[in-house]
């Protein structure tokens, strides 16, 4: 007879030590979010420092909205699709931010835009913001 393998003596201890671990990241995460979006919807800014998109991601928050300065229109963007590496905080998106309308009536790349605050789901005409600019309605 042998004796018992690591995998039996320390696996489950292991793998239940990882899942607390998961646990904490995705917390934090969600935690840091949170603050983020109260800082960006309450002050309006500073959008420095945010988080990573990776961060954002694992907290539940896919999708990132966007206030056009031209035409005032709110649009999301799902972080999923951005091709940026998962470390890149969320404020360096900020300059790639084009309104496809406003560039229609430029005639080019219309960049002025504004980070609202980070989503849970996307918004649409029918389903608006829940919270506003002040002055905004």
């Amino acid at each position: 007879m042998g004796t018992k393998s690591r995998e039996t003596i320390y696996g489950g201890s292991i793998r239940a030590a990882a899942e607390r671990a998961a646990e904490a990241r995705k917390t934090a995460d969600r935690l840091a979010v949170e603050a983020w979006n109260k800082r960006m919807l309450g002050f309006q800014g500073p959008a420095q420092p945010s988080p990573a998109l990776g961060d954002a991601i694992n907290a539940g928050f896919g999708y990132l909205e966007v206030k056009c300065l031209g035409c005032n229109t709110h649009q999301t963007v799902t972080l999923d699709i951005v091709r940026r590496p998962k470390a890149t905080p969320v404020h360096e998106l900020e300059r790639y931010m084009r309104c496809g309308d406003c560039s229609r009536l430029q005639g080019r790349p219309y960049k002025r835009s504004h980070l609202v605050a980070l989503r849970v789901a996307k918004i649409s005409a029918s389903d608006p913001p829940s919270t506003w600019w002040p002055g905004e309605r």
